[in-house]
């Protein structure tokens, strides 16, 4: 779901939604939609290369087979796009379009917007650490899927919980690819 290097704008780029910073796109100013939107930080400290790390990272197609939640990705034709099915804890599966905003290696940058049951954005940097590497993954969205936002107040801590278990899981299964090395051709 990502390509070129380049920071693309279109139709994930719409004026009423919030965005990453400088991408100009404004925050909703409705206070009851508060309960709807989620700022998420995850930080994975991982025992290998940052290049490796970035390397898997970038391949949002190969998630399925170390993330337990990223049930399926079907890439677009386009090669910079995609969707994703996602279920952890809860009894539901969301759909995820994503389209890449940025890609960049020398910064060990990854972003892109989201669409679907949650709009908004996503980003994963990759920095050296002793020993490894860090990937912080941050993530601000707004619940699109109509009961999610029909329970978005009573439900929060539970919908967060889930967000907090799939990301742990996420980091321990990428642990585990990234410990086994590709043999020696």
């Amino acid at each position: 779901m990502c390509a070129p290097a380049a920071r693309k704008t279109g139709d994930m780029n719409r004026s009423s939604r919030s965005g990453p910073p400088g991408s100009g796109r404004a925050a909703r100013a409705n206070p009851g939609d508060r309960w709807t939107r989620y700022r998420f930080r995850s930080v994975w400290d991982l025992d290998a290369e940052p290049d490796r790390v970035y390397a898997a990272l970038e391949r949002p197609e190969s998630y399925p087979l170390w993330w337990p939640q990223i049930r399926a990705v079907a890439p677009a034709a386009d090669g910079s796009s995609g969707t994703a099915f996602i279920r952890s804890a809860l009894p539901y599966t969301l759909r995820v379009s994503a389209a890449e905003l940025l890609r960049d290696p020398v910064r060990g940058i990854l972003e892109v917007a989201l669409l679907g049951d949650l709009e908004g954005w996503a980003r994963w940097t990759v920095r050296p650490r002793s020993g490894g590497t860090r990937a912080l993954y941050e993530q601000e969205v707004e619940v699109r899927r109509p009961l999610m936002r029909l329970l978005a107040f009573p439900g929060r801590p539970v919908f967060r919980l889930n967000h907090t278990l799939m990301m742990r899981a996420g980091r321990r299964g990428l642990a585990a690819h990234l410990a086994v090395r590709p043999e020696a051709v």
